[in-house]
């Protein structure tokens, strides 16, 4: 955790040197000309290019391109450029990034080297109550963040949010979730803990990165509305979203993020099934968290179909996410604290 403390003053840093650069808005391509004036261009709203053909005779004429036609989760923003990142063009800004981010892999390797030393403890896998899945699933999605930096995806805007709920996730394991190592019930001693569990991990974890990027979206949509309104933002949103990707960007990376992961997520309930059927008998028995699954299951299934549907596309969709990953916090932590007659009780604070 002290690790983590220190990138989050990096990453405080990258975003403080940032606000103090003069960086181009990216927000700019908004406020150009009229629709179809001189400087629309191609594939942006309002028309095309002009283009000057010398005929054979000698003379001239003057042809239009049409304009192309996108479909985009904002209509008209597909040519806006992504914003500079979080030190915004700032040199030292951009330092203080780097040395956030390789605080970010250490901290990395000592919270996976925390996990492996937990199973081995253990001699079992390291996620059987809500203090080990707690702090798996934050290395999970601080994993992921990296695995996104590695292929050089334009995340490093995630650092922050990221670290910050990092750091009170494992706050939360240690102070009230933590429970020491003792032996599993029957039910959780199958191969079915390493696969189902694990997979519950994963998806939470990429879930929570997409869900994240879907705020950020609706808060970059909101900002690029408001200019292309004429308005003007408020000195917060001037500095913090302009420094963002694209609201295009931003609601394709949610969505790419949330289509890949659900099938896993599909396959954890079904993988849970055939865990159930083992342990108890049966393979669904409408318990508290198999019903909560299912539901964050139809939330996401409702979001998927909500991104093919045109209508409901941009802000509409984004919610539903939102929405779908709130059940599945409210699956983890609400059934599991407060709800008692659950077969699943073992997840407990207590183990």
């Amino acid at each position: 955790m002290a690790v983590y403390t220190v990138a989050f003053l990096a990453y405080i840093a990258e975003w403080t040197f940032g606000s103090r650069s003069k960086v181009a808005r990216s927000a700019a391509a908004l406020a150009t000309a009229p629709e179809g004036g001189p400087a629309a261009g191609a594939g942006e709203p309002g028309g095309g290019v002009r283009v000057t053909v010398r005929a054979a005779g000698g003379g001239t004429r003057e042809l239009t391109r049409p304009k192309v036609v996108t479909r985009s989760a904002a209509p008209g923003r597909d040519g806006i450029p992504d914003g500079p990142g979080a030190a915004g063009g700032d040199e030292r800004g951009d330092t203080y990034g780097r040395i956030a981010v390789s605080l970010t892999v250490l901290a990395f390797l000592l919270h996976f080297g925390g996990v492996l030393l937990r199973g081995l403890a253990v001699q079992r896998a390291p996620w059987a109550n809500m203090y080990e899945f707690s702090t798996t699933f934050s290395m999970v999605a601080v994993g992921g963040f990296l695995g996104f930096l590695a292929a050089r995806r334009n995340v490093r805007w995630l650092g922050l949010p990221l670290v910050t709920t990092v750091l009170l996730d494992l706050g939360l394991a240690v102070t009230v979730l933590y429970s020491e190592t003792d032996q599993l019930p029957p039910a959780l001693q199958s191969v079915w803990l390493w696969i189902h569990v694990s997979l519950a991990i994963v998806c939470g974890a990429m879930f929570y990165l997409g869900m994240v990027a879907t705020v950020a979206f609706l808060l970059r949509d909101r900002y690029e509305g408001r200019l292309a309104d004429g308005g003007t933002p408020g000195r917060f949103a001037a500095s913090v979203l302009e420094r963002l990707p694209s609201s295009v960007s931003l609601d394709k990376f949610a969505y790419r993020i949330n289509a890949v992961v659900f099938p896993l997520w599909t396959f954890t309930i079904i993988a849970g099934a055939i865990w159930a059927e083992n342990a108890w008998g049966r393979y669904w028995g409408w318990d508290p968290k198999e019903v909560w699954s299912l539901i964050t299951w139809l939330g996401y299934a409702c979001y998927l179909h909500a991104r093919a549907t045109a209508g409901w596309r941009g802000r509409k969709a984004a919610y539903l996410a939102i929405a779908a990953f709130l059940c599945f916090l409210f699956n983890y932590y609400g059934v599991n604290m407060f709800v008692d007659d659950s077969l699943h009780s073992y997840a407990d604070v207590d183990g």
